[in-house]
């Protein structure tokens, strides 16, 4: 009986395996890419959550593979992934050397007549999809996390849904394009992408002549290392195209020009001469300066999506301020920003309203390591300079500095806070303009009007003194017809301080950028004052985090 009901159960389990169809290759390969992503192994991904969410809503089917194989779509995307380089990424951090050699493989199976291996289609398919979502992240987003380098370095990075920005370029059957549109689509970020694709050629096939050590050279010169400057600004394009060159070795007056151009693109004095501060910026070579390219197009993915038709631009590393309406610069003036050990934030925000005449409630930092120095060797100085005491608290009320004993007055038990009165000595000037941000920096005047005459202006406790405050409010108010330029001087002048709100709001970005093109589309370099340029390299050659990296 027992043998029976073996013999009737076996027949039933025989029937029951005969009646399941076998798998076909799409759908092996579908249960190879979910063990894959589930399980591990293979060459690291990086992607994880966008990776798993991406096959999950296809039910894990292949992406770039059809019944013949590999489709032209995976073509495209490893072509692709070779321009990177012109994004100022790495082409080989997207998988693609693996991508190529598994290409071949199986290109080189289906030639053969042979099936391909559904493990090997499978990790193809993977490194496929990695690639485009890893590289679709680092253009719209950047490459590096600024906050992660700098705690006074704010992102306001453009977001995505990645995994269906491919499910529609997959659909649309352009994936080139899909990654293009990732990227910032601003014309700074064009002409600076541009500017790489030169540098890079120039510095590929040798780079530029370095100037050696030796006099000033000037119009009228002649020697060996005239040549080598004519070439020199030959080749990054200051010294345009012209007619027969009598005597290269002859410093002329076309040769002064095109130098004159390079030292207005790297902020020298626009004299004509190879001074050695001009010398040492014509011999930076074009493979630092593709760098500084690279490093700054990595700056441009940090930033938001619409930075405002109207907008405020302050580049640091410029000591410079621009108001930009339509792609056009309407104002421009120099600014004095944060020194080296107290920078100047780098964050996006809105300027919402300025202040006349503002009194300057002294920062305590400022108070006990600058004033209370200055009072103890001085006492009159609190007077000369407008200062009032104030006790701290929801009151504040003024104390009399001559009933404090300053000679004991210590730093970590100072029971005050000091003002400044409005006034031709107060440390803001007489405007400062508003857009309330964790760090508490503004624009301001400054009663210190000799600073923007200085090449470097790095001088402040973080906030930007600007030179033009008056133009900068008269621009800012034109749309109220009570603050014309005659009111405004009015109201400077009665000395109170008074709050006037901005008809129109207007975003303002304090930039950190050492190479950036003007309106004009001319690629202007500078200093890295605040040496923040090598740390950005070494993170951007840092190995990017694996998907088990990510998840710990």
């Amino acid at each position: 009986m027992i043998q029976a009901l073996l013999l009737i159960a076996a027949a039933v389990m025989g029937a029951t395996q005969r009646a399941l169809p076998p798998l076909s290759a799409e759908e092996l390969v579908a249960e190879r890419i979910r063990i894959r992503i589930e399980a591990g192994g293979g060459e690291p991904l990086y992607e994880g959550a966008a990776l798993g969410g991406f096959y999950a809503r296809r039910f894990f089917r292949s992406a770039w593979s059809n019944e013949q194989g590999p489709n032209r779509l995976a073509d495209d995307l490893v072509a692709a992934i070779g321009r990177a380089d012109l994004e100022g990424l790495r082409p080989e951090e997207y998988h693609l050397a693996g991508i190529r050699a598994l290409l071949a493989v199986v290109r080189t199976d289906a030639s053969n007549g042979r099936n391909t291996d559904p493990d090997r289609l499978a990790e193809l398919d993977l490194l496929l999809t990695d690639a485009f979502l890893l590289y679709g992240s680092h253009l719209l987003a950047g490459r590096v996390d600024p906050e992660t380098l700098h705690p006074r370095w704010e992102a306001n990075r453009r977001g995505a849904d990645l995994a269906t920005v491919l499910h529609d370029a997959l659909d649309s059957r352009n994936v080139a394009r899909a990654l293009q549109r990732l990227a910032p689509t601003q014309e700074g970020y064009r002409w600076l992408r541009e500017a790489l694709a030169r540098e890079q050629a120039v510095a590929e096939s040798g780079g530029w002549p370095t100037l050696p050590d030796g006099p000033v050279l000037k119009r009228g010169d002649r020697a060996p290392a005239v040549a080598l400057l004519r070439e020199r600004l030959r080749l990054e394009g200051d010294l345009r195209p012209g007619g027969k060159v009598q005597d290269a070795e002859a410093f002329d007056a076309t040769l002064e020009r095109a130098l004159q151009r390079f030292q207005q693109r790297h902020g020298l004095e626009a004299d004509g001469t190879v001074s050695p501060p001009t010398r040492a910026e014509l011999n930076v070579s074009a493979a630092a300066r593709a760098e500084q390219l690279r490093l700054n197009l990595e700056r441009w993915r940090w930033l938001p999506k619409e930075l405002g038709r109207r907008r405020i631009i302050v580049n640091i590393a410029a000591y410079e301020l621009e108001v930009i309406e339509d792609e056009e610069v309407v104002l421009s003036m120099r600014v004095v920003v944060g020194m080296q050990y107290k920078r100047t934030p780098v964050f996006s925000d809105t300027m919402r309203y300025i202040v006349l005449n503002p009194n300057w409630h002294v920062p305590r930092s400022i108070a006990v390591e600058e004033l209370i120095p200055k009072v103890q060797s001085d006492p009159s100085y609190l007077e000369r300079f407008g200062m009032r005491v104030l006790t701290t608290g929801p009151d504040p009320q003024e104390v009399d500095p001559g009933t404090v004993d300053w000679a004991s007055v210590r730093a970590d038990s100072f029971p005050y806070r000091f003002r400044q009165d409005p006034g031709q000595s107060n440390a803001l000037g007489r405007i400062k303009f508003m857009f309330p941000n964790p760090y508490d920096v503004y624009l301001h005047d400054t009663p210190s009007r000799g600073l923007f005459d200085r090449a470097q202006r790095d001088f402040s406790h973080g906030c930007i003194r600007i030179e033009k405050p008056i133009d900068l409010a008269v621009y800012l108010m034109r749309k109220d017809s009570r603050w014309k330029r005659e009111a405004i001087e009015a109201a400077l002048d009665e000395g109170t301080e008074r709050t006037v709100y901005l008809p129109r709001p207007i975003p303002i970005h304090l930039l950190y950028w050492t190479a950036w093109a003007d309106e004009n589309g001319t690629i202007q370099f500078r200093s890295d004052i605040h040496g923040l340029d090598q740390p950005l390299t070494e993170a951007l050659q840092a190995p990017v985090p694996t998907k088990e990296q990510t998840n710990r």
